[in-house]
């Protein structure tokens, strides 16, 4: 009997095979595509779930009552960690983290390493394996050093690396590290990014000597495990004696300023974030907020996908059964049951997705390369093999055969036998079902294309939008060589003043956007002025700083070109200004604790951070022998190309052996965009694909009705009806379920676009035009897909279409 079904199975697809076909590719389009979202979604949630203690470890961070409310901090100071972990009970590892990159030195290679410093404990806590060497002291010693497969090799080829010597660029000396470990690399799914480990003494003395035992200054992260009988919410609550003794200060500041305490009346409380949580984890606006809302998202177009190939199939089936009533009735007449007919037509269901499942997953194996490029994600097929998510797969396409075949099937096999030997439905109750089906299913195409069209202008609206600075006429770079940064930046100078193209050099500490190296940086820093407690984002720079960037000085001066007469002088933008509250801003002066800095100017506020933040204080010093980091070159508008190539051949003869990760200023602001690229790219493909579906839906339902409706087309010719309005007679029905699917999706794209934006301190502001064009273009490629079919069906001979009868 199963031969049987099979047989009848592929006859009745083959005869229908217009249909079959239109099933088929709708299917293994989309799944396919949803394999991909699902796995680049799978990919991004499984981040650091491989550490074996991951569910113990958190990251510690503070927060505290501020100016604008509550302020997250994860930067902690020297003494911190050892004093929790010697003064509150719970902790049972803890250590102290600092990225970094550094300059290595083998031989006669020279080679930039990202660098991790870290406690003993590190290595106890992660699941970082080493798999030669010391692997239970492996950086015990400030001189020792572990590093990872892929830098070892390197660095040392095929040599053995146990016991060799490298040389760190470290405070201007290079220091001999020997190598003490091999770490395994670790895998793609890993927040934690590092080619070397170092014991965190290790740092040079601006990072560590000249911060230890001091709690005022704060530079690091800080990560601990949990005994496993101690849950995070007790621990934050046992931590409230030991935030009163060590930030005593800080605390009467923040009463004294009247600022706001949390819900629990504390003004700075320590708290716990899951490693899981880490990843997700936004510190830039009040209290930490913790959004999964990018893989979350993928994976709910993922689904929508599947949904509306499965609405399409579901349609196609009910509809197509009308021509398979004197079938039925027959089997019926002949002895067969609901049982034997359900499992018949359900099995012409489960071949037609078997076919598409196949065919989706060599879609997917061919088009993983590009995806892994467009999306810049590691995420593979091998994301999926693992055993549950496998389980979950089985049972999801099992689910969606059972309803999207099932269904159809179950309609057709509780048919009357007379009725269906009349070969007639009653298909007022069906009817209802395929238009709600594809109301939703061209809703969900609107939504989506409506969230393309809002992402996009707000994507726009922020790259194209005036931030105060030049950023298309700036390179800048690291200092990433040898040399010091003020030997560098002055025999840059050199090198580059006779060149035409070339406008001015400046430096500084910070970098504006994300550099081509992936750096970002800030120093807050914070004084007592007047009696209140001030913080400002601590900037240092070159002469000429103000000039390169094109900043705007709207009261006072810029520094001198002789910096050191102006080392004891500071530049403050408008929202410093305003803290400060003074009424003859010129005439003040900033307490510190070694010297008292002169306001010598004012500058126009600029967005020197990510535009879902509001453009903070921030304070230029000009400060002798300082660590700058950053170069900034202004060149010719006339030749960008030729200009960039300049500055590249100048920094490698000052430093032949450095990388030059020279880029301008508007890529680096692009880049700060790379999250919002990706969700336009993801939307907006949804979008396509979700049309493109809909559409071949649309399609074969219009197949159908006309089919269905041959002899009424020919009647209402031969009575005098237009091409014109037997076209509109076809299409009416379709356009109302459009325009109904519009109504109903616009409100809520409005919602949720309005919602995501409020992410944003600068953002577009919402119109009703850009949902009107979603809608507008939803119409317009339906009629465009029904049109052929009524077209040609309006304009064909009656004659033909009578005599079929």
């Amino acid at each position: 009997m199963f031969k049987n079904y099979i047989k009848i199975a592929i006859r009745n697809l083959w005869k229908n095979r217009t249909f079959t076909a239109l099933n088929v590719v709708g299917l293994t389009v989309a799944f396919g595509v949803a394999l991909l979202l699902g796995m680049y979604a799978v990919f991004q949630l499984s981040f650091d779930r491989f550490h074996e203690h991951g569910d113990e470890i958190y990251q510690v961070y503070t927060e505290d009552s501020g100016l604008n409310g509550i302020e997250a901090n994860i930067s902690k100071s020297e003494p911190f960690a050892a004093a929790l972990k010697d003064e509150v009970t719970g902790v049972e590892k803890i250590t102290r983290y600092n990225g970094s990159g550094v300059l290595l030195t083998y031989q006669d290679k020279q080679l930039g390493m990202g660098t991790a410093y870290v406690d003993p404990d590190f290595f106890d806590m992660f699941s970082f394996s080493i798999i030669k060497g010391d692997k239970t002291n492996p950086i015990t010693s400030e001189s020792s050093v572990a590093m990872t497969e892929l830098a070892a090799k390197r660095i040392f080829g095929d040599e053995e690396p146990i016991g060799q010597t490298v040389s760190i660029l470290r405070d201007e000396q290079q220091v001999p590290f020997t190598v003490t470990a091999i770490v395994k690399d670790f895998p793609n799914t890993s927040s934690m990014g590092f080619d070397i480990v170092l014991n965190f003494k290790s740092q040079n003395e601006h990072a560590y000597a000249r911060t230890i035992g001091r709690w005022d200054m704060e530079n690091h992260e800080v990560y601990m495990q949990l005994a496993e009988s101690v849950q995070p919410k007790q621990f934050e609550k046992s931590t409230t004696d030991f935030t009163q003794l060590h930030y005593k200060n800080e605390i009467d500041n923040a009463k004294r300023d009247g600022f706001q305490p949390n819900a629990e009346g504390l003004y700075r409380q320590l708290k716990l974030l899951s490693l899981a949580d880490v990843r997700f984890a936004d510190f830039n606006q009040g209290p930490v907020t913790v959004s999964r809302t990018m893989p979350y998202l993928v994976l709910g177009i993922s689904i929508l996908i599947l949904f509306i190939a499965c609405v399409n199939f579901i349609n196609m089936s009910i509809a197509k059964s009308a021509q398979r009533l004197r079938e039925i009735g027959m089997r019926k007449t002949l002895g067969a049951n609901k049982k034997q007919l359900f499992f018949q037509f359900w099995g012409e269901s489960i071949l037609v997705f078997l076919i598409s499942i196949g065919l989706g997953i060599l879609l997917a194996v061919f088009l993983l390369p590009y995806f892994q490029t467009l999306f810049k994600t590691q995420a593979s097929l091998a994301t999926l093999l693992n055993p549950t998510l496998l389980l979950v797969l089985i049972l999801s396409v099992l689910l969606i055969t059972l309803i999207a075949g099932g269904y159809p099937a179950l309609l057709m096999s509780r048919l009357g036998t007379l009725q269906s030997l009349k070969g007639k439905l009653d298909v007022n109750g069906k009817n209802h079902l395929r238009n709600s089906l594809m109301v939703l299913q061209f809703g969900i195409a609107i939504l989506l294309i409506s969230g393309t069209l809002v992402l996009w202008d707000q994507v726009e609206f922020m790259r194209t939008k005036d931030l105060g600075f030049n950023k298309d006429q700036v390179i800048a770079f690291p200092l990433n060589g040898q040399l010091n940064d003020q030997q560098a930046i002055e025999l840059l100078r050199n090198t580059l003043q006779d060149k035409s193209n070339i406008v001015s050099v400046t430096a500084s500490n910070n970098i504006l956007g994300l550099g081509k190296d992936g750096s970002r940086s800030t120093s807050i820093l914070g004084f007592e002025h007047k009696g209140r407690g001030v913080d400002t984002h601590m900037v240092v720079v070159d002469a000429d700083y103000i000039e390169t960037l094109d900043l705007n000085i709207i009261e006072g001066r810029s520094f001198r070109k002789n910096l050191a007469s102006d080392s004891l002088s500071v530049i403050i933008n408008e929202a410093m200004a305003k803290q400060l509250n003074e009424d003859d801003i010129l005439a003040s002066q900033i307490d510190l604790d070694d010297a008292v800095y002169s306001v010598v100017g004012v500058i126009k506020d600029f967005n020197f951070q990510e535009l879902d933040q509001n453009i903070a204080p921030m304070t230029l010093f000009a400060l002798p022998n300082w660590n700058l980091r950053n170069v900034y070159v202004k060149v010719s508008s006339q030749n960008l190309e030729q200009a960039y190539t300049e500055v590249k051949a100048a920094w490698h003869t000052i430093e032949p052996n450095a990388e030059f990760q020279g880029s301008f200023l508007n890529e680096n602001i692009d880049r700060t965009l790379r999250n919002e690229r990706t969700m336009i790219t993801m939307i907006g493909s949804g979008s396509i694909l979700a049309i493109i579906l809909s559409c071949i839906g649309l399609f074969a339902m219009s197949l159908l009705i006309v089919a269905q409706r041959k002899k009424e087309i020919g009647v209402r010719k031969i009575v005098g009806a237009s091409v014109s309005a037997i076209t509109i007679l076809l299409t009416k029905d379709f356009l109302k379920l459009v325009i109904i699917a519009f109504l109903i999706a616009s409100p809520i794209a409005w919602w949720a676009m309005h919602n995501w934006l409020q992410n944003y301190a600068y953002h577009i502001d919402l119109n009703i035009w850009m949902f009107l064009l979603a809608g507008g273009i939803a119409v317009v490629i339906a009629m465009l897909t029904i049109a052929v079919k009524t077209i040609k069906a309006a304009t064909s001979n009656p004659v033909d279409a009578l005599r079929t009868e």
